[in-house]
């Protein structure tokens, strides 16, 4: 078996108010049986948080550093990346906690010079069982998967349940090549997330613009989807509501189509197409023969919200601010 690449394990946090996840998140990367080469803690413009994370994780070999670019998780994922040396960028979300084996399961199949980047799945952690808003097939089941927990961020029904390719990683748990930065450039800032704020869709634009480039190289780009690695990602009370649900999937339906507008229209809606087309009906139709009303008006009012949002994006205007970084930009390590 070949040598694992070296790996930068970044946490992005901005709030005290999630002090206990974010520090059971840093725990969860310390305890892992492949040790990264370092872990970096990026604050996002709050030096109270910056303070008491240097105090405390400072002693335990953590680098923590204030953002220094734009306000919002794409700033703050930059600033990472002007600091790390590893092989591998690794990105942990601040409410996410990394299951024994996440790391080495992530590393693993960049053995395959053609990966580009690996991502794993994220558990939701409910606060008080799966809701009526976000239903799947076996609410009994903590790890079972449903319809639309892409809304709280993580893996939902329809994704791969084996090792596979796929068009792009998701944020709570990824990985890429530190060469890729290098190649294409950052996550472009104009379109992470700032505090609460619902848009998204950095990571999706930044691997369809990576593959993009990679192909027009000649290479064959892979970025590959890994169960093994696994995190639990918890979801906090308002994420469960109805107007977070419609909130959230308004943004993304703007974010999409400014993503859509910045890498082309095939490439960043050739997964939803199955999705809406099989997974969505499907569960519309699991619900309403269960008798669960409310939970089959769920998936049909967000994906009206999500396809009203993307409308709203497709407007003259409407995602002219956003602005990709320059290749070279980041260059980790450098």
């Amino acid at each position: 078996m070949s040598a694992l690449p070296t790996a930068s394990v970044v946490v992005c946090v901005y709030t005290e108010k999630r002090w206990f996840d974010i520090r059971s998140a840093v725990e969860s990367v310390l305890a892992q049986d492949v040790t990264p080469l370092e872990t970096i803690v990026v604050v996002d413009h709050n030096e109270r948080l910056h303070e008491r994370a240097e105090r405390e994780f400072g002693p335990l070999g953590v680098v923590v550093v204030a953002n220094d670019r734009v306000q919002g998780l794409s700033g703050a994922r930059n600033t990472a990346l002007d600091l790390a040396s590893g092989e591998v960028v690794v990105f942990l979300d601040d409410d996410a906690s990394a299951r024994p084996g996440w790391l080495a399961a992530l590393l693993a199949p960049y053995a395959d010079p053609d990966v580009i980047g690996v991502g794993g799945i994220a558990h939701p952690r409910w606060p008080d069982g799966r809701p009526r808003t976000l239903p799947g097939a076996t609410p009994g089941d903590p790890d079972a998967t449903g319809e639309l927990d892409w809304v709280v961020g993580c893996t939902y029904t329809g994704q791969p349940t084996e090792r596979a390719e796929m068009r792009n990683l998701m944020g709570c748990n990824m990985s890429l090549r530190a060469e890729v930065f290098k190649r294409v450039g950052g996550f472009a800032e104009d379109m992470g997330r700032i505090g609460k704020n619902p848009l998204g869709c950095e990571e999706t634009e930044l691997c369809i613009r990576a593959r993009q480039a990679y192909t027009a190289d000649g290479r064959t780009p892979r970025i590959l989807f890994e169960p093994k690695a696994a995190v639990d990602h918890r979801v906090s009370d308002d994420r469960v509501s109805w107007r977070y649900l419609l909130r959230r999937g308004w943004a993304e339906g703007i974010s999409k189509a400014a993503v859509s507008k910045v890498v082309g229209t095939g490439d960043s809606l050739s997964t939803e197409s199955s999705y809406t087309m099989k997974v969505l009906p499907a569960g519309v139709l699991r619900e309403a023969r269960d008798r669960n009303p409310a939970s089959a008006a769920a998936i049909v009012a967000c994906f009206g919200v999500t396809a009203a949002g993307y409308i709203r994006g497709r407007l003259p205007g409407a995602s002219a601010h956003v602005r990709l970084p320059a290749a070279g930009r980041n260059t980790p390590g450098a």
